[in-house]
């Protein structure tokens, strides 16, 4: 196969300091289906498009296994995930992940319980004088979440467990500070999870029966055997990280109804098909996952041009997300588009593409959808008032974030 030289320069830092930006960029001064580059000096490839997307998720043509960087798995993943798996070994333990995530009655469970957390949190934020909306959605997320999924909370309480869900997200993406807090925070939750997962199963510590963390906990892999403890515990956490991480589309919705606050009074009639196309809006318009990534399973060629087995594949999201062919004006914040033209969500990629049963589209995006729907709707119904503060989302940041999280003052709540 032709094997197209790559640059001899190395992408990893123009990457960390451009952020969300570099890939869009990178593909403008270098048009063409496949765009070539080097990431911690090997040689990568970055996709784009809805034909991209098709190829990506075709297992024959990106493999996970051994392609998550171990930053990324001692932070956001953990090791043995299911996001590291291929084969029927990925789908035998993705379809446990999609019997609790993807079934409406579940969805409608947890984001009943989310629901009840944050009322109550509001009525405690209405005694208070600031509140950083980030960081209490969070705490609110975590309690509602831990409910659904039968988790005892621990002893410390609430705070510091979302406190830690949290830096296991903000700080995958960076070097530094951030993603050593990310690393102790996963190193502290999996011996706690680890823990709960004995007694689940040697019957000290019996959890609600059926619940997702004991279902989990039982649950037996293709080879017939329980997850290794720790094992158990990373796929708990993967279904609750991903839960709490919703904090950062809570404060990116508030952003949007403070910028747009027409949004905010279509919102507040509690308008089903509204409240689903803002989320969809949210999801598009506002930076999260960068781009996803893999590694070519053998000698491949998409739209002509070569790819060599091992070479990591990007696809890249953000750029996707907010690109003219497929979105008019894609940087107008219009959650009317997503009513003119419902059938657009299926281009939509802000936490990957593909089959969520056969491949590695994530399993929680209807939990996703459903808790942006419903807390959109609480939140535009909260009085408050918000005090000068800096509301920039820098894109050079990963994950990205209202650089105040979203603060406000002299909450009343409905």
């Amino acid at each position: 196969m032709d094997r197209r030289h790559h640059p001899r320069w190395d992408s990893t830092l123009p990457l960390l300091a451009r952020g969300y930006a570099w890939l869009p960029d990178l593909r403008r001064r270098h048009p063409g289906p496949v765009v070539r580059t080097r990431l911690a000096g090997r040689p990568a490839v970055a996709l784009h498009g809805p034909e991209a997307v098709r190829f990506f998720y075709d297992e024959r043509h990106v493999e996970r296994a051994g392609a998550l960087p171990e930053p990324v798995r001692s932070t956001l993943f953990g090791h043995g995930a299911v996001h590291s798996l291929d084969g029927p070994v990925h789908r035998l333990r993705k379809a446990m992940f999609l019997s609790l995530l993807a079934d409406p009655a579940q969805v409608r469970a947890l984001v009943d319980e989310v629901g009840a957390a944050w009322d109550a949190a509001a009525d405690d934020w209405a005694g208070r004088p600031r509140v950083v909306l980030l960081d209490a959605s969070a705490r609110v997320l975590t309690e509602g979440v831990c409910r659904w999924a039968g988790l005892p909370l621990p002893a410390d309480g609430v705070g510091p467990l979302a406190a830690d869900l949290v830096a296991m997200v903000d700080g995958f993406a960076t070097p530094g500070p951030r993603h050593w807090r990310g690393r102790l925070a996963r190193r502290r939750r999996e011996a706690w999870i680890a823990g709960i997962v004995a007694g689940a199963r040697d019957g000290s510590a019996p959890l609600p029966s059926g619940c997702p963390v004991e279902r989990v906990a039982l649950h037996r892999d293709a080879d017939g055997e329980l997850l290794e403890p720790r094992v158990a515990a990373v796929e708990v956490l993967n279904l609750v990280r991903p839960t709490v991480a919703v904090c950062w589309f809570v404060a990116f919705a508030a952003h949007a109804t403070h910028r747009w606050p027409e949004t905010r009074k279509a919102l507040a009639t509690g308008d089903p098909a509204y409240a689903r196309a803002f989320a969809q809006e949210v999801r598009r318009f506002y930076p999260f996952a960068p781009f996803v990534g893999g590694r070519a399973a053998a000698d491949l060629t998409h739209r002509g041009e070569p790819i060599a087995a091992g070479t990591t594949v990007l696809l890249d999201l953000y750029g996707q997300n907010h690109d003219p062919e497929l979105w008019p004006d894609p940087y107008a914040f219009r959650p009317e588009r997503f009513l003119e033209r419902p059938q657009d969500v299926g281009q939509l990629v802000p936490q990957g593409g593909g089959d969520p049963g056969s491949g590695h589209r994530c399993p929680g995006e209807a939990v996703v959808v459903g808790l942006l729907e419903d807390l959109s709707v609480r939140l535009a119904r909260l009085e408050y008032v918000l005090p000068a503060q800096d509301l920039a989302i820098p894109l050079g940041r990963m994950i990205a974030r209202p650089r105040s999280g979203f603060v406000i003052e002299a909450v009343r709540a409905g």
